[in-house]
C-alpha cells in the first residue's frame, strides 16, 4: 500500500501549485513549516483572512470562509505555534459569525470570474454546519498546540452551535456528515456530547465501498478514508477494521500514471481541476503515510 513518492513529487513539480508542493516536502521532511508558510501567505490578505483562490473553485481575491478552513488546515499540519496568523484569522472568522456562532458558507463578493456557482448563490445571512463544522475541526486541530487559539471566543461560539445544530440533524448531507465527523473527532477527546453524536452519525457511512453523494455529479462519492482519514481519531475505532483496509489499498492503487490522484467532483475550470488532483494527492500520501 506504498505510494510511489517519486512519481507524486514529480506530478506535482509539474503540474501543482507552491503550496503543495512544498506541504508534500514538508510531510516528508525536506522542508520546514517556514517553507510551507511563505506559500500560503501568497492567499493571506490584510484583514487577516485568505483568499486568491485558496479554495480551487473559488477565484475570488476576497477572503472566504472555505479559504479561512483550508489555511488553518495547513497551519494545524505544519504546527504553527508562534505566529499570529491564527490568531488574526479567528478574529477575522469572529467578525463574520452570525448571531448563533456558525459562519455563512460564502460571503458576497464582486470578482466572480471563473468560481463555480455554488459559491455565488449563498444566502450569506445563513450559518451553514458544513462550513463552521470544517473551520472548527481545523482550528481544534491548531488549538490542541496553542491555548490563546482554544480560548478563543470566536472557537467557543462556533463549537457551541456545532454541537447544537449536530444534535437536530436529522438529515444530513453526505458532505455535512463528513466534515461533522471530522469536527466531532477534533472535539471528542474533551467533549461528552460529541462522543455521543459520533456513534450517530457514522450510521450516514457506508462501510462496503463508498458513499454516494446524491447531490453530486455522476459518479462522485466519498470513501471511508474520507470521514476517517486519521488512524489515531475517535471514530476510526467505529469502522470495521478489514473496510479500513480495504479502503487503504483501493487509495494507494488510485494513484495514477502520472504519479497524481483525482477527485470523483467536477472541478470549475481546468486551473482549478490540477489544483485540486495537487491538494488530493498530497492528502492521499498523507493517509497512507499515517496508516502504515
Amino acid at each position: 500500500m506504498a505510494p510511489d513518492l517519486d512519481a507524486a513529487i514529480s506530478f506535482l513539480t509539474t503540474h501543482a501549485r507552491p503550496l503543495e508542493r512544498r506541504r508534500l516536502r514538508h510531510l516528508l521532511g525536506a522542508a520546514s513549516a517556514g517553507d510551507v508558510l511563505v506559500a500560503l501567505d501568497a492567499h493571506r490578505n490584510d484583514d487577516g483572512g485568505y483568499g486568491w483562490a485558496l479554495e480551487p473553485d473559488l477565484r475570488s481575491a476576497t477572503s472566504q470562509p472555505v479559504a479561512a478552513m483550508h489555511a488553518l488546515e495547513v497551519l494545524a499540519e505544519v504546527r504553527d505555534t508562534k505566529s499570529d496568523r491564527a490568531p488574526e484569522l479567528l478574529d477575522w472568522l469572529a467578525g463574520h459569525a452570525l448571531p448563533d456562532g456558525g459562519v455563512p458558507f460564502a460571503l458576497p463578493y464582486q470578482d466572480t470570474e471563473g468560481s463555480a456557482p455554488h459559491w455565488r448563490a449563498v444566502d450569506a445571512t445563513e450559518s451553514s454546519l458544513q462550513m463552521t463544522t470544517q473551520l472548527a475541526a481545523q482550528a481544534h486541530r491548531l488549538a490542541r498546540h496553542r491555548t490563546d487559539l482554544a480560548e478563543h471566543p470566536w472557537l467557543r461560539a462556533a463549537t457551541a452551535y456545532c454541537l447544537d445544530t449536530i444534535e437536530q440533524s436529522e438529515t444530513p448531507s453526505v458532505y455535512e456528515v463528513m466534515f461533522t465527523m471530522h469536527f466531532l473527532d477534533a472535539v471528542a477527546p474533551v467533549s461528552p456530547r460529541a462522543q455521543a453524536a459520533l456513534g450517530d452519525f457514522v450510521r450516514h457511512v457506508r462501510m462496503d465501498g463508498p458513499t454516494p453523494v446524491p447531490e453530486g455529479v455522476e459518479g462522485e462519492v466519498l470513501y471511508p478514508l474520507d470521514f476517517t482519514p486519521d488512524p489515531d481519531s475517535p471514530s476510526r475505532a467505529l469502522f470495521d477494521a478489514e473496510a479500513v483496509t480495504a479502503d487503504l489499498r483501493r487509495l494507494a492503487a488510485q494513484q495514477q500514471a502520472d504519479g497524481g490522484w483525482t477527485v470523483t467532483f467536477a472541478a470549475h475550470s481546468p486551473a482549478a481541476a490540477l489544483e485540486w488532483r495537487g491538494y488530493a494527492t498530497v492528502q492521499a500520501i498523507k493517509v497512507l503515510r499515517d496508516s502504515r
